[in-house]
């Protein structure tokens, strides 16, 4: 792995660890600091990013070959993890959005702060180009799933609580608006639908956009050293090293399995489907779990220990490649 790599680790590692300690020094002044954060990421940050990358991808040059070999591996595993959790705590009060936040945190991977300067050091501007094709979608696909599948657990729990207060057709409704009409949703939605008049957004509003959108990483990881800070770490570590597992080693060895047995690929479109697969928990798996207030501290946890064992589990995945050779 390169020296900037490393860096860029250390770098996370080092923020997550100054919202930690700022958090236990009592200087954020309330215990709330976690939730106003994760608010502000949430319904400002987030949707300027996810409305501004939407409005700006070109469709017409996205390699279809790779983000097929990511995205139907990568769904299949979070429809997995998800139906697993369903199935061992299908109608536990307040639990409805365990399934799809423990889905969430198996699969989305730390695809900016770690990825980018992954691909651009191993595998050139060739590699970049491909990873950041995928990445114009990662967040788009993995949350729009997500939100709605969580939204109508949410529907379902409220419907077992009270039978009475909703026939099926108004839960469906209902779910359906807090599924579009969502921080997530609702700017991936305003996005494409910019995208498709062809007409670029004015400069005062990029400007604002990508403003907004560049606090993301760094609120994010202070979130997490906030969040480690306030839930703590206990009963959360054994479900979050299971987690670090799916997204460190099983989600590669789908995404190899499928994209180098099903699709064929081979050389550096494999490499870097691979390598954003076997990336360590991102920062937004935490922003999902704390929006519906559902094992904060076990996400949280679970992004610094599969960033620790990423220095580990991604010289194996190259060893790996290697051994594939450049074909395909």
């Amino acid at each position: 792995m390169s020296a900037l790599v490393f860096v860029k680790l250390f770098a996370i590692f080092a923020v997550v660890a100054i919202g930690w300690a700022v958090a236990k020094s009592g200087r954020l002044g309330s215990d709330d600091a976690a939730q106003v954060l994760s608010g502000a990421a949430f319904y400002i940050f987030v949707p300027a990013l996810l409305f501004r990358t939407t409005a700006r991808i070109d469709f017409a040059h996205l390699d279809s070959g790779v983000l097929v070999a990511f995205f139907v591996p990568t769904l299949a595993l979070v429809g997995a993890v998800y139906l697993l959790q369903r199935t061992r705590a299908p109608d536990a009060p307040g639990r409805a959005a365990e399934p799809s936040v423990r889905a969430i945190t198996a699969s989305f991977g730390n695809t900016v702060q770690v990825g980018i300067p992954l691909a651009a050091a191993l595998f050139g501007e060739t590699g970049l180009a491909l990873h950041i094709t995928i990445v114009s979608l990662h967040s788009l696909t993995l949350l729009t799933a997500l939100t709605a599948l969580v939204e109508l657990d949410l529907a379902r729990e409220q419907r077992r609580a009270d039978p009475g207060s909703a026939r099926l057709v108004r839960m469906l409704a209902t779910t359906v608006k807090n599924t579009v009409i969502h921080p997530v949703i609702l700017p991936v939605l305003a996005g494409l639908a910019w995208n498709a008049s062809g007409i670029a957004l004015p400069g005062v509003v990029d400007e604002i956009l990508a403003t907004l959108g560049q606090a993301v990483v760094p609120v994010c990881l202070v979130l997490i050293g906030v969040s480690l800070a306030h839930y703590g770490v206990r009963g959360a570590m054994r479900a979050a090293v299971v987690l670090s597992v799916l997204k460190l080693v099983l989600m590669p060895i789908v995404v190899l399995t499928f994209a180098r047995g099903v699709i064929g690929l081979g050389g550096t479109p494999l490499a870097i489907v691979v390598m954003m697969a076997a990336l360590p928990v991102g920062s937004n798996a935490l922003i999902f779990a704390q929006r519906y207030r559902t094992l904060q501290a076990e996400t949280s946890t679970a992004i610094v220990v599969s960033t620790l064992g990423f220095v580990v589990t991604a010289p194996i995945w190259l060893a790996v490649l290697h051994a594939f050779g450049p074909g395909g």
